[in-house]
């Protein structure tokens, strides 16, 4: 606005001295420069007139520019907020999908996790029992000689004071027992030769678990007996005497040995 009325109040004074300057000319009455002036007034007004509808027209074609670019700015200002709304609801929603997908990633992998661990221990199981299978410990043993050939003692225990093979050194040459040095499957033998009778078991923890009897013979007869029995780790064996009498009695010579074994079949 205040440009408006400087561009009229510049255009006012211009006229004005455009009158003056015209008012210099010759005349050659007094009614004749009268009616040059009134025509001049005439034509400087219908020209202030025009340039004033101009510049109203250009007043009015800025306010409409301004109105408009107003307008625009207040357009691209709701736009930019809908399109940050519509980003920011975007980005939101891509987060939750984020997370969502991370959670059952985490999930997804604890199970997979769990799945292959206690598929590993299975397989570590297995494996450890073949290896135990596979390297199954060497229990063995193999005694003779006994220092007392006199069975006059009921429950009385056959100590064999000599070993050829004693594995795990499972036999104990001082008592006569075996002790298991691991659980499993094992097989005993006794053999024995007899001077007149012979009542004898293999006892297993107390039980007799096998039982042989031999009878006079001059030529001193043998007889075998033993068992397959299956031990806990620490069970004793041990041959005794299951009756006693003073013609009860064992023989032996370099050509005729009594001999107590057993040996570890399985674990």
């Amino acid at each position: 606005m205040r440009f408006s009325l400087l561009f009229v109040f510049v255009i006012v004074v211009g006229i004005y001295s455009y009158i003056l300057c015209e008012a210099r000319e010759p005349v050659c009455s007094k009614f004749a420069y009268e009616e040059q002036l009134l025509e001049k007034m005439i034509r400087t007004e219908i020209k202030v007139e025009t340039m004033v509808n101009e510049i109203k027209k250009t007043e009015d074609n800025v306010i409409s520019t301004l109105g408009n670019i107003k307008q625009t700015v207040a357009d691209f200002t709701d736009m930019f907020a809908d399109m940050r709304g519509n980003i920011t609801n975007e980005m939101l929603k891509r987060g939750d999908e984020i997370k969502r997908r991370e959670e059952s990633f985490k999930t997804l992998f604890e199970e997979t996790r769990k799945n292959l661990t206690s598929g590993n221990e299975a397989e570590k199981e297995k494996l450890i029992q073949l290896q135990g299978n596979l390297e199954q410990p060497a229990i063995a043993f193999y005694a003779h000689y006994l220092n007392d050939l006199l069975l006059d003692t009921t429950d009385e225990i056959l100590i064999f004071k000599k070993t050829f093979t004693n594995e795990g050194t499972g036999y104990d040459t001082s008592t006569g027992l075996f002790t298991a040095p691991v659980g499993g499957l094992y097989q005993f033998d006794v053999h024995t030769y007899n001077r007149k009778y012979s009542y004898l078991g293999l006892v297993m923890e107390g039980d007799v678990i096998a039982a042989d009897a031999n009878y006079g013979d001059a030529n001193h007869g043998c007889n075998n007996f033993g068992a397959i029995i299956r031990l806990k780790s620490g069970a004793k064996v041990w041959i005794k005497s299951t009756s006693s009498a003073s013609n009860r009695q064992l023989y032996q010579d370099s050509y005729r040995f009594n001999t107590f074994s057993g040996l570890l079949v399985n674990n």
